[in-house]
């Protein structure tokens, strides 16, 4: 936070410290996503819950469609609601997909501040399996109990598809789309990010272990099933694990602060 500190003075005016802050942070994982390689050209999206009143009606950011991730900045950042219209002067327009998966889960879900979806081959490839992901990884075995599914209806742009998705998440914070891609959400920026690599990462080796020869070694159940208990100790560190996480591969993607004004 120290860094972002340094570029609170060209903070718009009228702009709250909050508000800029999360612009800053989500401009800048828009490029942390195209430096991993998670990056889709102009499509898929990071968005980022903006705190107002308890009874306000959401407002999130989420980028300009047409954008590549790396012209995103903290400027350009589109803040819209949850019926997808515009709640700033934005010159650009949202791409409805991305608000109809988006702000279904925005609206319901106050715990997910930030919400990240991508269609990377690996994440993709698990999903389009029908067991999806198996937990006996070390990465899937940290997920269990918290992945869900969603089936696939199609391009995402039909309003009724929005209860059914939100009904498909529940109270977790990972949803595996079916023959689509991956979702994950968390209470913030980095942690949201934290989520979701680890999300990636058990993607990835599931796809690597299935293609050598020989049978996948399970976890047994009972391993899996004191994970949520093992974990307990590292919940109340996560957000701070997650910043610093955040913020070291920011440092070496090269990606700084000032540059995303």
């Amino acid at each position: 936070m120290n860094v972002l500190q340094s570029v609170m003075h060209l903070r718009p005016s009228g702009m709250s410290e909050q508000e800029w802050t999360l612009r800053l942070e989500l401009a800048a994982c828009y490029r942390l996503f195209e430096w991993i390689g998670w990056a889709e050209m102009i499509f898929n999206h990071i968005t980022v819950r903006v705190p107002g009143s308890p009874d306000a009606s959401p407002q999130y950011l989420i980028n300009p469609y047409g954008l590549h991730y790396t012209e995103v900045t903290a400027r350009n950042l589109v803040k819209i609601d949850t019926e997808g219209r515009k709640v700033d002067r934005s010159p650009h327009e949202v791409n409805p997909a991305g608000f109809v998966i988006h702000s279904a889960i925005h609206r319901v879900r106050h715990d997910a501040q930030c919400i990240m979806h991508t269609h990377t081959t690996a994440g993709m490839a698990v999903a389009c399996k029908a067991e999806g992901l198996r937990h006996d990884n070390f990465y899937s075995a940290m997920m269990h109990g918290r992945v869900a599914y969603h089936d696939f209806e199609g391009i995402t742009t039909d309003l009724l598809e929005q209860q059914r998705l939100v009904a498909s998440l529940g109270d977790r914070d990972v949803l595996i789309l079916r023959n689509h891609g991956l979702l994950a959400t968390g209470p913030h920026v980095p942690g949201a990010f934290r989520t979701m690599w680890n999300l990636q990462r058990a993607c990835e080796v599931q796809v690597a272990s299935d293609s050598m020869r020989g049978d996948n070694l399970p976890v047994p159940r009972s391993v899996l099933e004191r994970i949520p208990e093992q974990r307990k100790p590292l919940l109340a560190t996560q957000q701070r694990a997650g910043e610093l996480m955040f913020d070291a591969i920011l440092r070496r993607a090269g990606i700084s602060y000032a540059n995303l004004v």
